[in-house]
């Protein structure tokens, strides 16, 4: 598996890595739909071993992170592999905002004795500097789903840790075009590959990426252990996708950028939250560490839940749908999703697509109009 040398830029990368290289190879990774192999070249059983499909992929996502990737089923998957490293009476510090997905295994797994878990504020360096020296697993999301609060990943990773603890790391809102968690010091970062590696909507993915080789020995015997393998088709589609992530990531951040700020001057919305405005509680840590600022943003609209709804059901361009990291705009009204009732009840989530700026914004104009 090649390695992605320290000057090769990322997009020249996305669209060379997983190639095989020999006369008369195919062009594109092929999608090796096969269970088992002939024996005697290391490869037997793709639940423990892999298979050619897998590998590009995991090539091409490791190599972004500048690491050791292990794909998966889906993201939760990966998470999940992340957490079965963990022992009996483990403590485990999670943000107050974070994946519902997230905070259910964890809550799940504190119920039955399994683990202890502590909730802070990602705004509050000091205190997960502190949890860092205390924690079993530091999971830290960076930028934060859906109030997209950056984390000072540089100071918490460079805080002190007990022997043995993990610090990881979800990296799907920024991507690694972004963030690179590994090169902070991170132990793991962690990919929803169903966003925006794979870019299209069309399918369930995860990656891992540890540091090191024995950290991605660990995930992958997780992978097997749990059966949480990638679909051959899922992870082909997720390669092809992944060719356009530069692009698709550099054109749907400047509108994201361009719609905050509109929103953020428009009467019908009381509050805008984008790592790239000047008003986000945690922009001058973004500016700093991030090297863009994504393609998802919030809004609140005024008047709580009712107007919200509205707007969400009047856009046309714009598909009301949940999840992100898609070709496609999407927004949703996150209270009313299970599990995230507790946020501002007027709160939408806008996934910013590739669509012609000008279009969804007389798009979003209409629908709050």
């Amino acid at each position: 598996m090649r390695r992605r040398e320290e000057d090769e830029a990322v997009a020249s990368w996305l669209v060379a890595a997983g190639r095989g290289g020999e006369p008369g190879a195919p062009l594109n990774t092929p999608l090796v739909p096969a269970s088992n192999f002939v024996l005697g070249a290391g490869r037997a059983y793709a639940r423990s071993d892999g298979t050619p499909t897998w590998a590009a992929l995991e090539e091409l996502v490791g190599g972004l992170e500048q690491g050791h990737a292990v794909a998966f089923a889906s993201g939760m998957a990966a998470v999940a592999a992340v957490f079965a490293e963990l022992g009996a009476g483990a403590m485990v510090t999670l943000p107050e905002d974070c994946y519902q997905g997230v905070s259910g295994l964890a809550e799940a797994g504190r119920r039955q004795g399994r683990w202890s878990v502590d909730r802070l504020p990602l705004e509050d360096t000091a205190a997960w500097i502190a949890a860092a020296g205390e924690s079993d697993l530091v999971w830290i999301e960076t930028p934060s789903n859906p109030l997209l609060v950056v984390a000072d990943l540089a100071a918490i990773c460079a805080a002190p840790r007990r022997p043995g603890a993990i610090l990881a790391v979800d990296n799907t809102f920024a991507t690694p075009l972004n963030q690179q968690p590994l090169r902070l010091g991170a132990d793991v970062a962690v990919h929803s590959a169903t966003k925006l590696i794979g870019g299209h909507s069309d399918l369930l993915a995860g990656v891992a990426v540890a540091k090191d080789e024995a950290g991605r020995a660990r995930l992958a015997a997780a992978r097997a252990l749990a059966g949480a393998t990638p679909g051959a088709l899922e992870a082909y589609l997720a390669v092809r996708g992944a060719r356009t992530l530069a692009l698709r990531l550099e054109r749907s951040q400047r509108t994201a950028l361009l719609l905050a700020e509109r929103l953020a001057a428009h009467p019908a919305i009381e509050r805008v939250r984008y790592p790239g405005l000047a008003s986000h509680p945690t922009h001058a840590v973004a500016a700093a560490q991030l090297a863009g600022f994504g393609s998802v943003l919030c809004f609140e609209v005024a008047g709580g839940a009712d107007p919200a709804d509205a707007a969400c059901r009047r856009v046309r361009l714009i598909r009301h749908a949940t999840s992100l990291g898609g070709v496609e705009s999407t927004l949703e009204r996150r209270s009313a999703v299970p599990g995230q009732e507790h946020l501002p009840a007027g709160l939408v989530r806008l996934s910013v697509g590739i669509e012609d700026p000008e279009d969804l914004w007389r798009d979003l104009a209409r629908a709050l109009a």
